[in-house]
């Protein structure tokens, strides 16, 4: 069998690099996409997580100081003796020794400290949540823009081809000395505005393309594409619950007032903390040690004869702290009243951001009906004033006042649409029901 040449088969390797790096180039993202791999890759979302499992090390610390701990030591110590008197000059000791201590009553502080752990790692968890919520209203409204870009950029492209049809219909008229050059030089002036416009559009259009990208942490060398989906009126005009069972569905649900809950629950137990220090605190200890010293008899037998044991209990009962219990007992109610009030606030803004996303999304669907209803008119009326236009019955302001009614019709109409999409997925969110996967 031949071996394929070095050269053919690197061909044929960099031939498969290309493909793969165009089809990834060439790939479009729809919105469920984008969540997954922002979810997976943002950077926010890691850290907490990274936060996560070390509140974990710190519950299971806590757990273990629920237990005695255990020390072991060993010493060993040369002495020198200068004096000419001494059997000999340098002798050595040595100690060893193993302890143990437990304080098994402390007025509940380590108890409540792991309950406290147990707490604060459910913050954390809902910390992760709530950062993966932040992302997925971060992209749902940016991927929406983006949408709104490309539409708004194919809106101006058409523009632009009926400007430049009709600058040349006007530029045929004016040879043929049906209008004047005023007309002609006015249908330039519009065809040059919406080619500007066109630019405008599409620099919007990079902008957000741009905002997209970075929320999904992509590198700088790569380009997104999105997946243009088909949407219909029905999509646009999906029904919504009354506000009220959304907010209840949001309070019970959302993250941030979940841990505001959580947090309540912590600042009591701090309470209980705090009072401890009330309470006399009760500890034993046991400890098993030998030693030896040289230049007397057998280490052996010392290590035996020096062997000790002890045991004993420790009693710490406090009189007078400088007020140091009450005040931690006070400041803890602070922070408990200090909570309460954190959680409410936390409730309030939520409750606005829930009744502005649904306001936004009811007025945007009524607008859309409206602008709808619009175009189909203003587009009626633009044909008739064109065809009048050219038999010399209208004159070219009245012609582009026509146009630009229709394409401010299209910009509102396409505005409401993807308003109104937007807050749809938004509302999903605070209800933590799934973002439709056909966008």
């Amino acid at each position: 069998m031949k071996q394929i040449p070095l050269l053919l088969l690197a061909l044929l390797l960099s031939g498969g690099a290309g493909m793969q790096a165009q089809e990834s180039r060439q790939k479009r993202w729809t919105l469920r996409e984008c969540l997954d791999y922002a979810l997976e890759h943002n950077i926010q979302v890691k850290k907490s997580k990274v936060n996560a499992l070390s509140g974990e090390e710190d519950t299971r610390h806590a757990k273990a100081q629920l237990f005695p701990s255990l020390s072991a030591s060993v010493s060993q110590n040369l002495v020198n003796y200068p004096s000419g008197n001494v059997e000999t000059n340098n002798s050595y000791a040595g100690n060893y020794g193993v302890n143990a201590n437990w304080t098994f009553f402390d007025g509940n502080r380590r108890a409540n400290t792991v309950r406290q752990q147990a707490l604060y790692d459910e913050v954390n968890a809902l910390g992760v949540e709530q950062n993966q919520n932040d992302v997925q209203i971060a992209l749902i409204q940016a991927y929406m823009q983006t949408l709104y870009a490309y539409e708004s950029v194919r809106i101006n492209e058409n523009t632009v081809e009926v400007s430049l049809a009709q600058r040349n219909r006007t530029d045929e008229l004016f040879k043929a000395g049906a209008v004047s050059k005023v007309d002609l030089a006015q249908m330039e002036s519009q065809y040059s505005t919406d080619k500007y416009l066109l630019a405008a559009s599409q620099t919007s259009l990079d902008n957000y393309k741009l905002q997209l990208k970075q929320l999904l942490e992509l590198d700088i060398m790569e380009e997104i594409r999105l997946d243009i989906p088909v949407l219909t009126d029905k999509d646009v005009m999906t029904p919504l619950p009354p506000k009220e069972v959304i907010y209840a569905a949001s309070l019970a649900v959302m993250p941030e007032v979940k841990s505001g809950e959580v947090s309540l629950r912590i600042a009591g137990l701090e309470i209980e903390k705090a009072r401890a220090g009330y309470y006399p605190a009760l500890s034993l200890s046991a400890g098993i040690g030998t030693g030896h010293v040289s230049g007397s008899y057998a280490l052996a037998n010392q290590a035996w004869d020096r062997l000790n044991g002890s045991i004993g209990l420790a009693v710490s009962i406090p009189l007078y702290a400088n007020r140091d219990n009450r005040t931690a007992v006070n400041k803890a109610k602070y922070a408990l009243t200090a909570g309460r009030l954190d959680l409410l606030d936390t409730q309030k803004a939520l409750l606005r951001t829930v009744e502005g996303v649904y306001l936004n999304a009811t007025s945007s669907q009524n607008e859309y009906l409206s602008a709808v209803e619009r175009v189909k008119y203003v587009e009626e009326s633009f044909k008739l004033t064109e065809e009048q236009f050219f038999l010399g019955m209208k004159n070219t302001l009245e012609l582009l006042t026509e146009r630009n009614n229709l394409l401010n019709a299209r910009q509102q109409e396409l505005q409401s649409k993807y308003m109104a999409l937007m807050s749809i997925q938004l509302l999903q969110v605070y209800q933590k029901k799934p973002v439709d996967v056909n966008y």
